[in-house]
């Protein structure tokens, strides 16, 4: 009797194990959704198999340009956009992924609908860049940067580009243009 109870017991354990599937919208410091920091460009037709996948093919390799991959929903909509660490090599891994879709949402619940202040109370601002256009936040905990553009900000702040912007500069209601998490491979 002792032996079935505890062999019931491993078997219902090793199932549960078995049901955890990756989100596929799930982002954190080492995925997002099904991608991971050791994700080569060949594999991607398998991770994506539902959606398009556009890759800009440009003529000028040897200067250094790197060939950014785009994902696209069937319905035509960017969701990803994909830099590899080589150009025009399958082995490449994935250096940064930019997050347009908003389906697309940190462990915490950040996606591309959040604000300002969406992001200050789920992490700790490590670092506020200064952009021609916009502003760039960083969060070293998931290694990403949200982009938020300066149009968001007070009339007084947009064009001061010497400004070094604190916290208290940006209001809790500007919203999130895009984020992308950066890869050290």
């Amino acid at each position: 009797m002792y032996k079935s109870i505890l062999s019931l017991i491993v078997l219902s354990l090793f199932l549960v194990s078995c049901n955890n599937e990756q989100d596929p919208f799930e982002i954190s410091k080492q995925h997002v959704g099904l991608l991971t920091d050791s994700t080569q460009v060949k594999d991607l037709k398998t991770i994506f198999v539902n959606d398009s996948i556009s890759r800009y093919i440009g003529g000028d390799e040897f200067a250094g340009n790197i060939n950014n991959i785009e994902i696209f929903k069937k319905d035509g909509n960017k969701t990803l956009v994909l830099t590899p660490t080589r150009a025009l090599d399958s082995t490449a891994t994935i250096e940064s992924i930019q997050i347009i879709d908003p389906l697309y949402k940190t462990e915490k619940g950040i996606s591309t609908m959040s604000t300002f202040k969406d992001i200050t109370s789920a992490y700790k601002v490590s670092k506020i860049d200064n952009l021609i256009n916009s502003i760039a936040i960083s969060i070293k905990e998931i290694n990403a940067s949200f982009v938020i553009d300066k149009k968001e900000l007070p009339a007084n702040l947009r064009f001061d580009l010497d400004l070094k912007f604190e916290e208290t500069h940006i209001p809790d209601d500007a919203k999130i243009k895009y984020f992308f998490l950066i890869w050290n491979n």
